[in-house]
């Protein structure tokens, strides 16, 4: 059995990859800051590695006799310049790979990367993947998922409490969406197989595209709340919401670039709809298990 290291082990991704794999008699490494959140899949046998993303070293010494990895950019919304801070961890795993010499490694990446600026938080990812390709003694599979449904979390409580849905994305902009549960499933069985070499993208896309207005009355249906409406916020209104819910403002103006990156089309699937980048999980499934409960406990 193999030996991987996991990024955000405590995260919807990663934590669900190193259940899967310690599952099926693989050695986990579980990266994370945290011992209280990673302490379940330390009781389930993985051994906990507690570091920062940004610390090249600390990767190396994780990666080093691994069969393979499962890496990630975590996610800041306080971040003052999360692009600067993309790129440090960026530059991090791409180090440790080379130093550890790690034979297969899997980056969580996403549609739209092919694209260099101009995408928001998505560009980070667009320079990790050149990054990564630039490795010679590691085979490197990025995965583009689509629009996270996860992301609709964080609207609960406008949905909740002021009684619409919401957000800079145009409600009849057509995305790919798709549940972290997918994703994982994808990921743990790549790194089982380590079936890829030399770098390859895989595309992600959810079982089929939504709309966020369409997504609206999934979720409205699956609360109670047939009539539940979708509103289109103006970016400078939408960033002054997000930077009074806590983020920073270059988060904030980030998420803006990156909602009229979907709105202009030029965030779109490479691939096209295959049988093999279409995945389970309906976004009726995750409104009734996920979004129904949350709501309740707004």
């Amino acid at each position: 059995m193999a030996t991987i290291a996991v990024m955000g082990a405590s995260g919807n991704i990663g934590g669900r990859i190193s259940e899967q794999l310690l599952a099926a008699g693989h050695k986990v490494r579980a990266l994370g800051r945290s011992a209280e959140k990673l302490a379940g899949l330390k009781a389930r046998g993985a051994e906990v590695l507690l570091g920062d993303a940004a610390d090249a070293a600390f990767l190396t010494k994780a990666f080093s006799g691994a069969d393979g990895a499962f890496t990630l950019q975590p996610p800041n919304p306080t971040a003052t310049d999360y692009l600067a801070r993309q790129n440090q961890e960026g530059e991090s795993v791409a180090k440790a790979a080379a130093d550890s010499r790690l034979p297969h490694l899997i980056a969580l990446s996403s549609v739209g990367a092919d694209l260099p600026a101009g995408t928001g938080p998505i560009a980070g990812l667009h320079r990790q993947e050149e990054r990564l390709k630039r490795l010679t003694a590691t085979n490197v599979l990025a995965l583009r998922p689509g629009y996270f449904f996860e992301n609709f979390l964080h609207v609960v409580g406008l949905i909740k409490h002021q009684g619409i849905n919401g957000s800079a994305v145009d409600g009849a902009t057509v995305l790919p969406m798709i549940a972290t549960r997918d994703i994982a499933d994808v990921a743990a069985k790549a790194l089982a197989s380590r079936d890829w070499t030399g770098f390859q993208v895989r595309e992600l896309l959810g079982p089929r595209d939504l709309t966020h207005a369409e997504a609206t009355r999934i979720i409205g249906a699956a609360i109670g709340k047939p009539d539940l409406p979708y509103v289109t916020f103006p970016y400078a209104d939408y960033v002054g919401a997000m930077v009074q819910a806590g983020l920073s403002q270059n988060m904030a103006e980030l998420y803006a670039e990156m909602a009229k990156a979907f709105n202009d089309g030029i965030v779109v699937s490479r691939e096209g709809r295959t049988a093999r980048n279409t995945t389970p999980t309906t976004f009726e499934q995750f409104a009734k298990e996920v979004i129904v409960p949350a709501h309740a406990a707004a």
